[in-house]
């Protein structure tokens, strides 16, 4: 994956919707975990720790324009046969 691929971030309507669906389990579940490590041990420090290593995993996971993300590429039909005005 070139640096240009990168920052162009392309990923097609599938993968996007992969990439939300993975957000949303993730952020629900690492919340819920977050809370019950917190309340088990009696620290907000440890339950606000929990969520945001959670929170920084999740967008190293969805963030980027990983291939996973790409099996179902757009393919646009050319412009040929419109006339200009």
């Amino acid at each position: 994956m070139t640096i240009q691929e990168l920052a162009e971030g392309r990923i097609d309507f599938k993968g996007q919707k992969t990439a939300d669906d993975i957000v949303r389990v993730v952020l629900i579940t690492s919340t819920f975990l977050s809370f019950v490590v917190g309340f088990a041990f009696s620290s907000l420090m440890i339950t606000m720790s929990m969520f945001a290593l959670c929170t920084v995993a999740l967008s190293l996971v969805v963030l980027p324009p990983w291939p996973m993300f790409n099996h179902h590429p757009v393919i646009w039909l050319s412009a040929q046969g419109h006339s200009q005005k």
